[in-house]
């Protein structure tokens, strides 16, 4: 069992920054693929960024790419979010998520292939 737990959302104006961070429980954070999603109200729970086992595969959503930026600390078993420049768009509940089957070296875009989610925490950009 493995649990996530997030931190760091609140309340931004636009143009601001927040930064998430994601602590893992687990002996074997290296190994897993982690990832970021969102789901505003209304709308399905989308991939923001994605990460590799040791950090240095990652994947943005083409809506985030050169404002957000994911990466892990493993020794800490933390993966963060740091955001920048945001819009009112960038507004939702923010979740991460791991996967710890057989994550291999890569990426994972998909909900459907992670094994682990956190409680979620929220965003929101005034604008």
């Amino acid at each position: 069992q493995v649990q996530l737990v997030e931190s760091g959302g609140g309340l931004v104006q636009a143009g601001g920054s927040l930064r998430l961070s994601c602590a893992a429980s687990g002996r074997t954070f290296s190994s897993y693929a982690m990832g970021w999603f969102r789901q505003a109200p209304g709308k399905e729970r989308d991939v923001v960024a994605a990460i590799n086992w040791s950090g240095v595969v990652t994947y943005y959503a083409d809506s985030v790419k050169g404002r957000f930026t994911i990466s892990r600390d493993n020794a800490k078993n933390t993966v963060y979010l740091q955001m920048n420049s945001l819009k009112s768009e960038d507004t939702a509940v923010y979740y991460c998520a791991a996967r710890t089957r057989n994550s291999g070296s890569g990426y994972y875009t998909s909900a459907f292939f992670y094994d682990y989610w956190g409680q979620g925490t929220q965003v929101t950009v005034s604008s």
